[in-house]
C-alpha cells in the first residue's frame, strides 16, 4: 500500500516545514528522476516510483540526522501503513547491505542499530529499491547531476566516500541503462513516457 502522489507531496511539504533544508528539494528531484527512468524500464510502475521517491527522506522531518533519518522514516511510514515507501527509507542508504558502508555518523540507539542490522540481513532488494539507490546518487536540490558530482559532494560534507559504494553506484547506473536501452543521464533529462507508450 502506497499514498497517492498529492498525498505523499502534502507528507513531504509538511516534513519540510517542519525541518526546513534542502533535502525537501532533493527529495523532489530523487522522485522526478526515479519517475522519468521507470517509464522506460518494462515491468516498473512511474507513478510507484514517483511516490517512493517523494518519501525516501521523510524521517527528516524529525530535525537534522544521519542514519536516524533511515529509522524515523521507517517507523513513520510504518505506522502509516505504509509498508512499501518505509522499506524504500531503510534500503535507499544501504545499495551495500553493510552498516559500515554508510556515510555519516550513527546516531541511532542500539535498539535501532540492532533493528537495522536485522533489515540489512533479511531483506530482499527488488527493481524499486534499486531505484531509489540510483536516483538518490545523481540527486541534487537543484536537479539531477552525474554520479561523480553527487559523490564528491557528500565526501566534501563528510570527509570519505567509500570506493565499494562508488562502484555499486557506477553497477546500478550500468544495470538501469541496460533495462532502458539508454543513457541514465539522458533518460532523467527527457520527459517522462505516460504509462501507455512503454
Amino acid at each position: 500500500m502506497l499514498p497517492q502522489r498529492k498525498e505523499a507531496l502534502a507528507m513531504l511539504e509538511e516534513a519540510s516545514a517542519l525541518n526546513p533544508g534542502p533535502w525537501f528539494h532533493h527529495s523532489l528531484v530523487a522522485a522526478d528522476c526515479a519517475e522519468k527512468i521507470a517509464a522506460r524500464c518494462p515491468g516498473l510502475d512511474a507513478e510507484k516510483a514517483y511516490i517512493l521517491g517523494l518519501l525516501h527522506d521523510i524521517g527528516r522531518r524529525y530535525g537534522f540526522s544521519y542514519l536516524r533519518h533511515v529509522i524515523d522514516g521507517y517507523d513513520y511510514l510504518m505506522a502509516l501503513g505504509y509498508e512499501e515507501a518505509a522499506k524504500i527509507c531503510l534500503s535507499h542508504s544501504f545499495d551495500i547491505k553493510d552498516l559500515s558502508s554508510y556515510v555519516g555518523k550513527q546516531d541511532v540507539t542500539q535498539e535501532q542499530k540492532d533493528r537495522i542490522l536485522q533489515f540489512l540481513q533479511t531483506a530482499v532488494y527488488d527493481d524499486y529499491d534499486r531505484l531509489i539507490q540510483v536516483c538518490d546518487s545523481i540527486a541534487m536540490p537543484h536537479g539531477p547531476v552525474d554520479m561523480e558530482t553527487r559523490m564528491m559532494d557528500v565526501k566534501k560534507r563528510y570527509g570519505s566516500y567509500p570506493q565499494d559504494k562508488w562502484k555499486k553506484h557506477l553497477e546500478l547506473k550500468k544495470y538501469f541503462e541496460e533495462k532502458m536501452g539508454m543513457d541514465l543521464y539522458t533518460a532523467v533529462s527527457c520527459s517522462p513516457l505516460s504509462q501507455n507508450s512503454r
